[in-house]
């Protein structure tokens, strides 16, 4: 049996949840579909699916399995397509991931034009709030916020961001004013359930030293989007990224405080891993997205005011 056909029925059983659906994509039987799982679980000498008569679930060396199945999936086409050279169209699947909030505001508007703009290219987009591992997980690119430590990336600075102290109008009214960091422990904190309940500002002039507020929270969530709510709503102070918060900082909801104690800006990159940029489908979206995103994000920064 063909290996790389074994792996291709591998990962579209995977996608499709159960080996029935991939025959019928395929135009096989499920015993064949069964065959060629078989014949990859006999070759590593690990199973690596489990299945019963009406599902299948990954082990855990299937999980890692079919990672590495899809990038040589990938990688195959993207040679071919390579070796036909700068006329051939882009086509295939494009996989991309940003932070949530950046991947659903700014990044998402702008591959649903290139989508229609490329009809023979597909696209899968993965929004965490984690530092995805672009070859380890198979993704083509990637929307980062902040300094860049893997130097083993091709990276396209596409705007800048800062944080924000933020509270709604109503709820500076009816509190102490904020004038230095240290006045927040006076304060209600919304606060993001994976960080730290510390904030830390700019250095004072003539130190190097940075400064640090500690606080208790009074709200505690995990969604950005229940954050910059319940500080609409007058819960509190919030500290956020500014693109998270222009619109609201636009319409007048929320006002940033302590602008001037910030840290500088920090980039925001396009980055994927060195080479690819030769893949049809690849070039083709970073030159789609990258003046868009550079505009996108200057018209944010402008919403909120520049500091």
């Amino acid at each position: 049996m063909d290996r790389l056909d074994a792996m291709n029925v591998f990962v579209l059983a995977v996608d499709e949840g159960s080996l029935a659906a991939a025959g019928r994509k395929l135009g096989r039987s499920p015993a064949a579909v069964s065959r060629a799982i078989a014949f990859l679980e006999e070759r590593v000498g690990v199973e690596l699916l489990h299945r019963t008569t009406r599902s299948i679930r990954l082990s855990e060396e299937g999980e890692r399995y079919v990672a590495i199945c899809r990038r040589v999936l990938a990688e195959l086409e993207e040679a071919e397509d390579i070796a036909a050279g700068p006329r051939t169209a882009p086509r295939g699947l494009l996989t991309i991931t940003a932070p949530v909030v950046s991947g659903e505001m700014v990044l998402r508007p702008i591959l649903d034009a290139f989508l229609d703009a490329y009809p023979t290219v597909s696209a899968k987009l993965l929004l965490f709030d984690r530092a995805v591992n672009l070859i380890e997980e198979g993704v083509d690119v990637a929307l980062r916020i902040g300094p860049l430590a893997d130097s083993a990336m091709v990276a396209m600075r596409v705007g800048a961001i800062s944080r924000v102290v933020v509270a709604a109008p109503r709820y500076l009214k009816q509190h102490p004013r904020i004038t230095e960091p240290g006045d927040l422990a006076k304060h209600q904190i919304v606060a993001m359930a994976h960080l730290p309940n510390s904030w830390t500002f700019a250095p004072q002039a003539g130190s190097s030293a940075p400064r640090t507020v500690q606080f208790t929270p009074r709200l505690v969530v995990n969604s950005t989007y229940a954050a910059v709510a319940s500080t609409v709503a007058g819960r509190g102070v919030a500290r956020m990224y500014s693109y998270q918060v222009a619109e609201e900082v636009a319409r007048g909801e929320l006002e940033i405080v302590l602008a001037d104690d910030e840290d500088p800006e920090m980039p925001a990159h396009l980055i994927c891993p060195q080479g690819r940029l030769l893949v049809p489908k690849l070039r083709a979206f970073t030159d789609f997205a990258v003046p868009r995103l550079k505009k996108q994000f200057a018209q944010l920064k402008k919403s909120i005011g520049a500091r």
